[in-house]
């Protein structure tokens, strides 16, 4: 469907609301003479007097062959293709009642069904909202670069390869690489990273990231659909189109109500031969409270966990949250601060700790690996002016390498470090708990930092009331850091399993293989971790921007555990009062419909009763709405 079809329809459920009330009015109005009352009053002597009767159904009767034969044809397209949910009392009920030219009963019924609609398809607006933010972001066009003469070209017409001008301040088009000028972009909405990320020649760009003060000039490695912005609208389209199982659990219980309240409507109308009677059993069991009051409390978790600093993308999350088993954690930025500090250079003989520094420190300013931050605040402590760097590459797993002052630099892991030379295992330091990185200068062995990242204060209490809590069975820490430093963090959060020196496509491994024994819970800092964010049963990335990763299903941008523990109430209070609505409004329905069978509610007092009953539904469902803080119950 197309994209500006899908905006419509949600409009088209509230203008039919709208017009369906304003007719109601005006039949009410015509109904006392509060209006016309002359010629109504002349009517009454007309020979064919049904022609006044009609008269006041007239608004009625558009309305119904307006909006109630759309509505109608796609619960009958529901049906034969065998989905028999919440609003098939309500299909009948239409039906029966126009052909009993009960009309107002009619339209009735159809706010109802168009009022559920509307709030279904504005709580998939919702969580995609942030998303269609970024899309409105990006360019239409290109500026490329043939020789001394620059042509603006559609997006669809960039090729792989070709050289691409952006200008200050422009957003970036497609995935490429840095060939020419020094400058900064703003690549937030994309990594998560709250910070300005240095560029120069041989260092990639995002689409969708910000240029800074300076032209650039980048070599297209990827076509704009295959390029990170892609990616992103592409999660957006399918987020748009996820429904919450929470509504499919509505569908659920109208499917076990349905032939309930049809057999009793049937056996009204066979022992009292009267179809009335029928028609007020049905407008009376219409499950509002399933098609409204769920979706209603869905947008009321949104709004208020958005307010708390966590932004749902997907709202399947707050539905199955509550039911995962198992936890699987990243370490860096999500169980400690991300914030290490540099505590020690080890510098090879021969070889100057200050010289070491700069020259990393001065490569590191182009990385978006955690530790970047850290070496460039002590070369900044030390009061070393950074040096210009060439021919920069960082591929995810293989370290950061580049040209300063004319060394060729490459920071990487000592893992990495002995698979490619083993012989170099002799000259590195002991190894120790913390973090660290080892620095080769023109193929030899240079120096060893080390650093520390603390783990957060909330860590030990939050771990530790997961299984009495919320019952989750298995906690891991998997990360891509060294054992002994991983291992020394699980000592002080009390976690066991552990899993070290992981890459993004083993911590898949591992989630795919834990998602597949029973519901998992999958926290990282949303960078390296996407495809396990996705693969999880709830991926939740941990800080920065609401688009840290576009394959979480929500985001904690507040650094902070206690914010998770805030999300897992909201969800299980989520799913308590969704629950409390559609039960309530069930029950509340069935004795209503007990009165209807006995004769004393008509087909429109009725379908009064029954939005009484969808008001109680839904000021229950609006609870959350109502609510600031959520109730934690960490240490």
């Amino acid at each position: 469907m197309p994209q500006s079809l899908k905006n419509a329809v949600p409009k088209w459920y509230t203008v039919l609301v709208f017009m369906s009330l304003v007719a109601i009015s005006f039949h009410v109005l015509l109904e006392h003479k509060l209006i016309f009352p002359a010629l109504l009053s002349s009517a009454r002597d007309m020979p064919f007097f049904h022609v006044r009767m009609l008269s006041r159904d007239i608004p009625l009767v558009l309305v119904i062959v307006v909006g109630g034969i759309p509505l109608l044809c796609q619960m009958v397209w529901k049906l034969a293709h065998g989905q028999f949910g919440a609003d098939l009392l309500a299909a009948i009920a239409l039906v029966a009642a126009v052909s009993l030219q009960e009309y107002l009963a009619a339209v009735l019924i159809i706010v109802m069904l168009a009022g559920g609609q509307a709030l279904e398809a504005y709580a998939m607006r919702k969580a995609s909202a942030v998303l269609q933010a970024l899309a409105e972001r990006m360019p239409s066009t290109a500026h490329r670069q043939r020789g001394a003469h620059i042509e603006d070209i559609a997006l669809s017409e960039i090729h792989i390869g070709e050289e691409l001008i952006i200008y200050p301040h422009e957003t970036c088009p497609v995935d490429g690489t840095v060939i020419a000028g020094h400058g900064a972009m703003d690549e937030s909405y994309l990594t998560g990273e709250p910070y300005l990320v240095s560029k120069a020649p041989g260092v990639g760009v995002l689409s969708g990231a910000i240029n800074g003060e300076t032209l650039l000039t980048i070599r297209a490695e990827k076509l704009a659909t295959d390029s990170r912005y892609a990616k992103i609208m592409g999660v957006m389209a399918e987020a748009e189109q996820k429904r919450p199982t929470l509504r499919r659990l509505g569908d659920q219980l109208g499917t076990l109500f349905a032939p309930v309240a049809l057999a009793l409507a049937l056996a009204a109308w066979y022992c009292t031969s009267d179809a009335i009677r029928f028609l007020s059993v049905l407008v009376i069991a219409t499950p509002c409270p399933l098609l409204i009051a769920i979706p209603i409390t869905v947008i009321s978790a949104i709004s208020l966990a958005a307010k708390r600093g966590i932004i749902i993308k997907d709202p399947t999350v707050l539905e199955r949250l509550p039911v995962c088993t198992t936890a699987i954690f990243d370490k860096t930025g999500t169980l400690t601060y991300g914030q290490p500090e540099v505590t020690e250079v080890l510098p090879a003989e021969g070889r100057k700790a200050q010289a070491i520094l700069q020259q990393t420190a001065s490569l590191e300013r182009y990385s978006k690996h955690p530790l970047a931050t850290a070496i460039l605040k002590a070369a900044a402590k030390a009061n070393l002016p950074l040096l210009d760097a060439d021919s920069v590459s960082e591929k995810p797993g293989h370290g950061l390498t580049g040209t300063v002052d004319g060394h060729a630099i490459q920071v990487t892991s000592r893992k990495k470090l002995l698979q490619s030379v083993p012989d170099m295992g002799s000259l590195l330091p002991p190894i120790s708990t913390g973090l660290e990185c080892v620095i080769v200068v023109d193929g030899r062995y240079a120096a060893t930092l080390r650093l520390r990242d603390a783990p957060r204060a909330e860590g030990q209490s939050f771990i530790s009331h997961l299984a009495p809590t919320h019952k989750f069975q298995r906690v891991m820490l998997v990360s891509g850091d060294r054992e002994s430093e991983v291992r020394y963090l699980a000592g002080l959060l009390g976690i066991q399993d552990i899993l070290a020196s992981q890459s993004p496509e083993q911590k898949l491994a591992v989630v795919r293989e834990e998602a597949a024994k029973a519901p998992t819970l999958f926290m990282g800092d949303g960078i390296n971790d996407a495809p396990a964010l996705a693969a999880a049963t709830v991926g939740i990335a941990f800080g920065g921007h609401t688009v840290t990763a576009e394959s979480a299903g929500a985001v904690i941008m507040d650094n902070t555990l206690i914010k998770v523990d805030e999300l897992m109430h909201l969800s299980m209070a989520m799913r308590r009062i969704a629950l409390q609505s559609a039960v309530g409004g069930i029950l509340l329905s069935i004795i209503g419909m007990g009165f209807a069978v006995a004769g004393y509610i008509p087909p429109v007092s009725g379908a009064i009763l029954q939005e009484v009953i969808d008001g109680l539904a839904i000021l229950n469902a609006l609870q959350m709405t109502w609510t600031r803080n959520i109730a934690i119950d960490m240490a």
